[in-house]
Formats: structure tokens, C-alpha cells, sequence
């Protein structure tokens, strides 16, 4: 299965975006994956399970690569997708009821 996205960022999109708040976004991002109440590990499997979640293929391979660097194993990569999997597919049973609820 193809990407729908280029393997490679075009770096040249970072000229329409204000320097400030780039810099700005880096920075909070480097805080929320520092040590903290959250080992490096743990940080970084739960954002491979979110990147499931926002189906973004750039932050499965750099949060998963980030995992595995802290000393996560494949089989919890694997888990903790199973994890999100599971959690999209019960937020489908739990709205499952608005669709049928529309009257024709």
C-alpha cells in the first residue's frame, strides 16, 4: 500500500508560516515529550497510539522511531496501536445510535 503522502516533507512550505510561531510550537512540543510525571517511553507510546488516531503517517513513523529509541519494544508499539484501534472502533459503537435516530 502507497502513502498518500510523500515519503519527504517539501521543506520550502516553512517560508509561509510566521518564524515565531513555529519556534513557539517546537518549544511547547519539546516540553510536552520532556521527562516529566511520564518516562520518555511512555510519552512516546502514547503518541504513537494518538497518531492512529489522527491517521498522520509523518507522526506514526517519528513517534514510533522515537519509541523504539527510548526503549520501547515492537510488541508494545503493537499494543498500544491495538489500543487505539480499539478505542476508534468504540467510538463508532458508542455513536452508533445518531444515524438511526434521524427520521427520513
Amino acid at each position: 500500500m502507497d502513502y498518500y503522502y510523500p515519503k519527504e516533507r517539501d521543506s520550502s512550505v516553512n517560508e509561509h508560516f510566521d518564524p515565531e510561531v513555529m519556534k513557539a510550537f517546537g518549544d511547547w512540543n519539546r516540553k510536552v515529550f520532556a521527562e516529566g510525571k511520564l518516562d520518555k517511553k511512555t510519552k512516546e507510546l502514547v503518541a504513537v497510539a494518538c497518531t492512529y488516531l489522527t491517521r498522520c503517517p509523518y507522526c506514526i513513523v517519528g513517534h514510533t522511531k522515537a519509541a523504539l529509541k527510548a526503549g520501547a519494544t515492537k510488541e508494545e508499539v503493537a499494543e498500544v496501536i491495538q489500543i487505539a484501534a480499539a478505542l476508534n472502533a468504540g467510538a463508532a459503537i458508542a455513536h452508533r445510535n445518531f444515524a438511526l435516530d434521524v427520521e427520513g
